[in-house]
């Protein structure tokens, strides 16, 4: 394998599945190994036999079924190496190696804690007892298995000349692989760095095996950890898919991944990884396991290539990659997303309004802007539905005669439903009007009909509700009819028909239904009055 090959040991199986309220079953787990496998991980470390039977079996039938050179019905030319944990005793490394012995490249990681607060609380052994321990359990697993990982548990926080004389016993007795776990998630990027440059430096047959990586992320540095491993000479990194794992969780295979392939011209490393499927397989491990990806999680979370703030999405509108240093399709994300916000700029809104069939320019997008950035302050997020149900007239707005300026209604069982409405005209001359109706509506309704005085009939009034939600944006349609046509309507006595009288439509959209019935009300009235104007309408049946 090339010196520049990282591999990928992925434990989501074993530490990840260790998360508080992730475990899964043994057909879950085999789902997942699947996944992984086509993903290209170079390790899957699938259980810990000795934890209980059906773990055991869980790594037995995934060694049966992924390890082997065969991968659903297709050759794999190198099947990934199926790994098993033990504890350093003879009868963990007895069921590991019964899990594991059905892959084609099986093997054994065995382990044993070595820092001075593990040797003295949990262990109970000197220093002595420990490097016998590792020769001893180190050999066994070799005995049995031609591939064997050995951790050095807590190295982290591990005295650096006992480190050296345990990791050579274990090179001694047969190691293959030696992984360097900052297990509880303790050191700073430039501290465990270097600790892989004085093993490479001085552990005696080091350049014999594989140095391997495993981080915590207590202090949120596991990524940068394990990247620094690498720097340093580490040529294995252990990873979970998400990050999940014992506490804060792991290093995330997604991030180093992605930090090996974005900066490959600096780097010079690469991974086996199909970086097209990371998206697929992250949703999948948090389907199982039931934890969600926070939204900004790097590479996979909802918002990884989401942009709300008017300058990035202007940027990213002239080159991507003002704001983007990897394209979503590389990761398997569905596209680059231009949230509109508050936060949105005009150049946004007027990109995603001409995708939806409007092309708005000068004033015109100027007055969506504000009625855009109006409904923005009331909603977090603007989906497509609310910009089709805000811009549906924006095409053919009627002459406004009348303009909504504010309203306020008063209503419940206690009492009259009144509506006050200030309305300003065509000359900019500002009305009130009040009115008392069966309910708001209808006294709203009222009250723009007493300042307006042009007779008409409601003929329909629909509410849809255009999205999901409690802020969700409210539709309404109006139909309207003008009263003295309704009146006049006549037979033909030469086609024997009825001439029936216009119709005019009005819609208007806002998170409150009795603003949107108010807009859409008078939207209609406008209609009629520009209609009317223009001689428009004389008979026969028209929608406006």
């Amino acid at each position: 394998m090339s010196e520049n090959h990282v591999r990928i040991f992925d434990t989501t199986l074993r530490d990840g599945e260790q998360s508080p309220g992730a475990t899964m079953t043994s057909a879950e787990k085999l789902e997942v190994a699947k996944a992984l496998s086509r993903l290209g991980v170079d390790v899957i470390e699938a259980g810990f036999p000795a934890a209980s039977p059906d773990d055991l079996r869980a790594v037995q039938s995934i060694a049966d079924s992924i390890g082997t050179a065969v991968v659903e019905g297709r050759p794999r030319p190198t099947p990934p190496i199926i790994c098993g944990l033990a504890r350093a005793t003879q009868s963990d490394i007895d069921k590991a190696w019964e899990a594991v012995r059905p892959a084609a490249n099986p093997r054994i990681h065995t382990f044993l804690a070595t820092s001075p607060i593990h040797r003295e609380h949990k262990l109970r052994m000197s220093k002595e007892q420990v490097l016998a321990r590792i020769r001893e359990m180190v050999g066994y697993a070799r005995s049995l298995c031609a591939d064997v990982e050995f951790s050095p548990e807590d190295a982290g926080r591990t005295e650096m000349e006992f480190l050296y004389e345990a990791l050579a016993a274990a090179i001694e007795a047969g190691a293959t692989t030696l992984n360097i776990p900052d297990t509880v998630g303790y050191t700073l990027p430039h501290e465990f760095g270097e600790r892989i440059r004085l093993i490479k430096e001085n552990v005696p047959g080091i350049e014999n095996v594989v140095i391997s990586v495993h981080c915590h992320n207590d202090l949120g540095l596991a990524t940068a950890n394990s990247l620094a491993g690498v720097l340093n000479g580490a040529r294995q990194v252990e990873v979970a898919i998400n990050g999940i794992g014992e506490r804060a969780g792991n290093t995330a295979l997604e991030e180093i991944v992605m930090a090996l392939h974005t900066r490959h011209a600096l780097l010079g490393l690469e991974t086996s990884i199909d970086t097209t499927q990371l998206c697929r397989v992250s949703r999948l491990v948090s389907t199982v396991t039931g934890m969600s990806v926070q939204p900004n999680k790097a590479i996979v979370g909802a918002n990884a290539f989401a942009h709300e703030s008017g300058i990035h999405q202007d940027g990213m509108l002239k080159n991507q990659e003002t704001y983007e240093i990897m394209r979503p399709e590389t990761v398997g994300a569905e596209k680059t997303h231009l949230v509109l916000g508050k936060h949105s700029g005009k150049h946004a809104l007027q990109n995603r309004l001409r995708e939806l069939g409007y092309a708005l320019e000068g004033d015109a997008l100027g007055a969506a802007f504000d009625r855009f950035k109006a409904l923005a302050d009331k909603k977090k997020t603007i989906t497509d539905a609310d910009l089709v149900a805000l811009f549906k007239d924006s095409l053919v707005e009627p002459k406004e005669h009348f303009r909504l300026d504010d309203l306020q209604v008063v209503c419940g069982s206690m009492g009259l439903p009144t509506a006050t409405v200030r309305i300003v005209d065509a000359d900019g001359q500002i009305r009130v009007g009040v009115s008392v109706g069966t309910g708001p509506v209808d006294a709203v309704f009222k009250a723009i009909d007493g300042i307006v005085k042009v007779p008409c009939s409601l003929l329909e009034y629909s509410v849809n509700s255009v999205t999901r939600g409690i802020d969700a944006l409210g539709e309404v349609s109006v139909r309207i009819q003008p009263e003295e046509s309704a009146v006049s309507q006549r037979i033909n006595p030469q086609h024997g028909e009825s001439a029936r009288a216009p119709v005019y439509h009005g819609h208007g959209a806002e998170t409150d239904i009795i603003v949107a019935s108010a807009k859409a009300y008078l939207a209609a009235l406008n209609r009629m009055l520009s209609t009317r104007s223009e001689g428009q309408a004389e008979n026969g049946v028209q929608v406006v």
